[in-house]
């Protein structure tokens, strides 16, 4: 009785606004009791109010029976992320998609290039008319694992104007003497850079044709070679006060110095192998023949189908075409020429 009244004068201090307040949390609690269930479920709308009521009254941990404070508390954090989800939603269509073709260019060029950043790949891309933003070049860059590095091809292809590749090569005659061919070979452009011929190669000879090629201080900076016992010790003195590195390959390996390998196994399937050798003077002047038509005709596939000397592509206006014999007629030369 006394707890009554207790109520009753506590009630009777209270504002208007706190007693409907209490009267809306009691009556709200009643009305989820009395649900047809053994154990209420609060739904939605049950949470949205009690979240709103601990927010405009102080006192509404006191009437709260049915869920404990913190789980309001919960809700109300809750509603609070959904609210600022809701907020925060893209309200338009968004950026247009990157088109595939791009993507797969800037993938490219990344793996092209691996010392480019995405500074310097969107710039390429605005040298050929591409407007994208840099931030969409760094998102479809191809990401290296380990730090950028050049290839094997490119660090050859960027020395190779400084590698020279040197071998012989024998060639029987009519009356079977045995000729040896000496050949000096530009790794850069495949050119022939000197030959010679002798049936009785010697150290001294060898380094005499060294200085041959190479004259007024025109010396490359590396040599491949093979360890042939002709290159003896008056060839080494002689290449080395030419300042050439020697690089020696492995015994028996002539897939080490493939270049000149390539080139001697040419000369053999385009000339030699077609013609008779009767002297060395014969030998030099076919090969001399030969040697202009590998320079200025013949493509190849290691210069992207140039040739060793530049050769210009023709266009079809400057005429019909015309051919050349060349080697004696075992190959021709094909050209456009005015009328």
């Amino acid at each position: 009785m006394i707890s009554i009244l207790f109520r009753t004068l506590l009630s009777a201090l209270k504002s208007d606004r706190a007693l409907v307040l209490e009267n809306l949390a009691l009556r709200h609690q009643l009305d989820v009791l009395q649900r047809n269930a053994k154990r209420p479920r609060l739904t939605n709308r049950d949470r949205t109010l009690w979240v709103i009521l601990s927010r405009v009254w102080d006192d509404w941990r006191n009437p709260l029976t049915v869920v404990q404070p913190e789980t309001v508390i919960r809700w109300h954090r809750r509603g609070f992320r959904l609210y600022w989800r809701w907020k925060s939603r893209p309200r338009w269509a968004g950026r247009r998609k990157v088109p595939k073709e791009i993507r797969e260019l800037i993938r490219q060029m990344s793996r092209d290039n691996p010392l480019w950043g995405a500074p310097r790949i969107h710039g390429e891309l605005l040298k050929l008319g591409i407007e994208v933003s840099q931030a969409t070049v760094s998102k479809y860059m191809v990401r290296h694992r380990k730090p950028p590095s050049q290839s094997w091809r490119t660090f050859l292809t960027n020395h190779a104007k400084d590698i020279v590749s040197v071998d012989f090569f024998t060639v029987p005659t009519a009356t079977f003497r045995v000729l040896f061919v000496f050949v000096v070979l530009s790794n850069q452009r495949r050119r022939i850079v000197h030959f010679n011929v002798t049936d009785s190669p010697t150290s001294c000879w060898i380094g005499q044709q060294i200085v041959e090629a190479f004259p007024w201080d025109r010396a490359p900076k590396y040599m491949i070679r093979d360890r042939d016992k002709k290159y003896g010790e008056a060839f080494v003195r002689r290449v080395e006060s030419l300042d050439i590195k020697q690089v020696l390959i492995t015994t028996q390996s002539p897939w080490q110095n493939p270049y000149v390998e390539r080139a001697i196994g040419s000369i053999r399937r385009e000339c030699l192998d077609h013609v008779i050798i009767f002297s060395e003077r014969h030998l030099r002047r076919v090969l001399r023949n030969y040697f202009t038509y590998y320079h200025k005709s013949r493509t190849h596939l290691g210069l992207n189908k140039d040739c060793p000397r530049p050769r210009p592509v023709e266009a079809p206006d400057l005429g019909p075409i015309r051919t050349e014999p060349m080697v004696g007629g075992l190959h021709h030369r094909y050209f456009r020429q005015t009328a």
